[in-house]
């Protein structure tokens, strides 16, 4: 009995000594190197060319209204108050908009609302396309 379970011991070890070794061949696509390239660039916030590229973030609405004259009173009052800030003005018929700031995270946005909250009354967060800083 003993010389069986010897004999098949042995057997088993032989087949393991002599297994076969392989190698993988990687095969991908040539543009997966260029897509991964484009996605680091694009997280820079960069385009191939190097221009700026326009990204999603969080913009503080300050003025909402029909008049137009009143939106650009407010823009100039902002502009006063914060220089380093920049303010875009848009007209969706029949009203103006204020926004202001290029906000990457909404905890920045807050933050600005909160310190505008005692000069502008109406203020809103609104995500959408921003310019990055640089």
């Amino acid at each position: 009995m003993i010389r069986y379970i010897l004999i098949l011991g042995f057997c088993f070890t032989g087949t393991l000594a002599f297994a076969q070794k392989s190698t993988v061949k990687e095969v991908k696509d040539p543009l997966i190197d260029s897509l991964i390239a484009r996605r680091i660039a694009l997280n820079k916030g960069v385009t191939k060319d190097g221009t700026p590229l326009v990204v999603y973030g969080y913009r503080v609405q300050i003025f909402f209204g029909p008049n137009r004259n009143d939106a650009y009173q407010e823009q100039a009052r902002f502009k006063s108050l914060y220089p380093e800030y920049n303010t875009y003005i848009s007209y969706t018929q029949p009203n103006y908009r204020v926004k202001i700031g290029d906000f990457r995270t909404r905890m920045e946005a807050q933050k600005m609302l909160t310190e505008l909250r005692t000069v502008f009354p109406t203020l809103f967060i609104f995500n959408e396309r921003i310019n990055p800083s640089n």
